[in-house]
């Protein structure tokens, strides 16, 4: 229920045949895997939460807090009745930047991986480093996952995911976020094990 079912796809069934089949029950909620969602006011707390810890990485939490509470509720009302236009015109304050810096202040985002029991890696990455150069993807995984890229001389065992494509891991990691970033400001990447077929 918390992870965005573009994330689950990637890390469950991108390798299955699409349409995806989900198969919905309603006895035995399974209470040790999944958090049990107790109203929608609960989702839209959480969605809430998570923009706005997005926000804080990026802008020190400048601009949601500048919003007021309509705002705030146009940006969830928008997402809830599937309405772009009425979501994007709150949420393109939260995607600015000045430009003089290059960028946000740091990039939100979640690392999951499918071999471990952690539930993700976060941790503090600039966009631009200190010589002024864009960082990549791929320097993001250098820092904080290293074991998802192949070795110089080896064969890629990992992909590399964000909403079912692969990108290249030269992509500058501020236009990742700028343009893949999931409704709740977050860039969820999913590292899985190399298809072998």
């Amino acid at each position: 229920m918390h992870y965005p079912i573009g994330l689950l796809f990637d890390l469950l069934a991108s390798s299955s045949a699409l349409p995806w089949n989900i198969i919905v029950h309603f006895k035995s909620f399974p209470e040790k895997d999944l958090l049990h969602c107790p109203s929608k006011d609960a989702i839209e707390a959480h969605f809430m939460s998570c923009v706005k810890e997005a926000d804080a990485l990026k802008h020190k939490s400048q601009v949601i807090n500048e919003m007021q509470k309509k705002d705030h509720k146009q940006l969830w009302m928008g997402l809830q009745n599937d309405r772009f236009d009425q979501f994007w015109a709150i949420n393109r304050k939260l995607m600015e930047y000045p430009a003089e810096e290059n960028g946000f202040r740091y990039i939100p985002f979640r690392i999951y991986q499918t071999t471990t029991e952690r539930p993700f890696i976060q941790k503090l990455f600039r966009p631009v480093a200190a010589d002024g150069q864009l960082h990549t993807l791929g320097d993001l995984l250098k820092e904080v996952c290293p074991s998802a890229l192949a070795p110089e001389d080896g064969e890629k065992k990992n992909q590399v995911m964000i909403h079912g494509i692969e990108p290249m891991l030269e992509t500058p990691l501020q236009w990742l976020s700028e343009h893949l970033s999931y409704p709740d400001n977050f860039l969820h990447i999913s590292i899985i094990p190399q298809p072998t077929d």
